[in-house]
This record gives structure tokens, sequence and C-alpha cells, in this order.
């Protein structure tokens, strides 16, 4: 008998007065919060606007929860679709089941059509959200412990995860503890997110590579993590479908690093129409000093520089000549407005 565990709570809803408040909905919604927050911050600091991160989250993160819940239970169609199942289910996103294969993919499409809405390039935004987006798996993962879902073999480690009769695997209904895939994951994320800002803040990472290394690394993790687990899933080959997955992932996400360190070595220089550029590898100076892209260089032009000179030669004591330029009739139109 295993005397030190980890206790699963004994429901997953906390009623707010008549408002029920879903643990796995609230890990979501905290991880999305955090995810937009820290990609925001990483966005300014590379010369991007304030407020642009929220603004494609707004296409992305519904685009990546359709996603999650397609890729779901399209692979665990079973679940809703065979005899004695009630298809409704399928929409039930509450009770857990997001593939973040799927929600990475169709968040992807959702990003992409908020950068083109706004000329951002997709790689530039993914690398200001990578780390975000692990932090929010980390929190997220949270949310299938509120479920008792998820969880890998039986075990009498001290750190195992006590799950009630109800939701213990039909073959082992009197075996209470196993382990705690969930926060083996969250822990992993959170491994991955710190592993993506050092190596961004190390290395200068731009045009979609440090996206790549988060996904990169992320896979590798999620493929031990994924030999633990107990639930039912497909098998190809022996290895269980999100195996399979990872293992493609991981591939295409390793070439990407490498293709685009070979086309496009270093980090953009811009991020955003009308942005100021980053200087250094944190951000703008930390002296507050503006170049020749600050925003204060759009406020020099040719009709300032001639203004100053008028104003130089009055302060000399000298008095523009007359009669040496055209009248201001036949001056053209931009030239009294300073363009």
């Amino acid at each position: 008998m295993n005397l030190a565990f980890i206790p699963s709570p004994s429901h997953g809803v906390v009623h707010l007065g008549p408002i029920p408040l879903r643990g796995y909905a609230f890990c979501i919604i905290i991880g999305v919060f955090v995810a937009v927050w820290l990609g925001g911050r990483r966005w300014i600091a590379r010369g991007g606007k304030a407020g642009t991160v929220a603004d494609i989250a707004v296409w992305a993160v519904p685009f990546g929860l359709v996603g999650g819940r397609l890729y779901h239970v399209i692979t665990d169609y079973e679940l809703y679709f065979t005899n004695g199942k009630d298809w409704v289910d399928a929409f039930k996103i509450w009770q857990g089941g997001l593939g973040i294969w799927g929600a990475i993919a169709l968040g992807a499409l959702g990003a992409w059509i908020g950068c083109r809405r706004r000329g951002i390039a997709l790689p530039a935004y993914a690398d200001a959200i990578a780390p975000g987006i692990a932090f929010a798996q980390a929190i997220g993962r949270w949310g299938n412990w509120f479920n008792q879902e998820l969880y890998g073999r039986s075990t009498d480690l001290p750190w195992a995860l006590k799950i009630d009769p109800a939701h213990r695997p039909e073959a082992t209904p009197d075996i209470a503890t196993y382990h705690p895939t969930f926060l083996y994951e969250s822990l992993w994320c959170v491994g991955v997110a710190l592993l993506v800002l050092w190596a961004d803040r190390r290395f200068r990472l731009g045009h979609g590579r440090a996206f790549a290394l988060y996904v990169a690394s992320y896979t590798v993790g999620r493929f031990w993590i994924e030999s633990l687990r107990v639930d039912d899933a497909h098998h190809v080959l022996g290895l269980r479908l999100n195996d399979w997955t990872a293992v493609i992932v991981f591939a295409g996400a390793v070439l990407y690093f490498v293709l685009s360190a070979r086309r496009h070595p270093g980090r953009e220089e811009t991020v955003e129409p009308d942005g100021t550029a980053a200087v250094g590898p944190t951000g703008p100076d930390p002296e507050g000093q503006e170049g020749p892209t600050g925003p204060g260089a759009a406020d020099t032009g040719p009709a300032d520089v001639a203004r100053s000179d008028t104003e130089a030669g009055q302060d000399a004591g000298l008095e523009p000549a007359v009669g040496t330029g055209p009248e201001p009739s036949d001056q053209p139109e931009g030239a009294s407005k300073g363009l």
C-alpha cells in the first residue's frame, strides 16, 4: 500500500454562486493569458507595437481550440460515434480532450490570418509567443488533474497520483495510484519554455527558429511521457499514434531550424510595419537613446532641415533673399506642406 501520493480533487467544478467554474477550462484560460502576456512583452522587446500579440491572438486562440478538439475527436472517434455513445459529447470541451497537435496546427492558421491583416511575418510572431505557449501548456495540463484523466501506469512512487475508483482503468479497478503524467508534462513544458528563453537571448534566434526549438524540445518529452500513459489510443507498428506524430513533428521542426539558419541567419531587424527596430538582444536601447530607425526619425525631414537653416540664418542676422525663388503661387502644392 502506497502511503505517500498526490491526491486528486474530489470535484472538477467549483461553483461561484450560480456560475460553475470548471477546473479544466480555468487552466486553459489562465494559460492563454500567460501566453499572450509574455508574448506581448517579447514582441515589444523585438520592436513591435503593444497590443499586436493580443490582436492576433483573437484569431489564433479560437482556431487553436477548434483544432485541438477536432484532433481529439478524430483520433478518439470511438468515444463519441460508436454504439452506446452520444455524439453530442464531442462538443463538451469542458470535459477534457484537446490535442496539442491540432491546436498548434489550426492555431497557426489563425495566427497567419491575423498576421496577414497587419502585414506581419508569421515566423517573427511565432518566435515571440513560443515560450508563452510552453508555459500555457504547463498550466493547461493541470486541467487533466482536475478531470482525473490521462495518467500513466500504476506505481508506488511517493509522487504517485491517487485516482478515484470511478476514473480508474477497467483492467485495474483495485489499484489506486498511477504515474502523474500530467505533472511530468507540465514540468517538461516549463523546462522547454526556459530553454527557449535562454537560447533566444544567447543566440538571437529569428525567422521562426525559436518556435522550431520549442516544437522540437516539446516533442522529445511528449514521446517518453506518452509511453507511460494507459488511456486507450490507436497504435501503429506498436507505437501510440501520438508517438508517431511526435516523431514526425520533431523531424519537421529540426529540418526547419537548419534550413532557416542557412537561409536567414540572425534575427529580423524589424518585425512590424512602422514599428521600432529592436536594438540588442533584449530590445530597445536601455538608455532610451534612439537611432535613425527610432520613432523620432520620422519627425525629421527635408522641411525640418530647411526650417532649421532658415532659423539659423535669422539668428545670425541674415534675411532671406527676395526674388531669388519662385512666387508662392508657382510653388508645387506639396512644398507648402513640407512634403
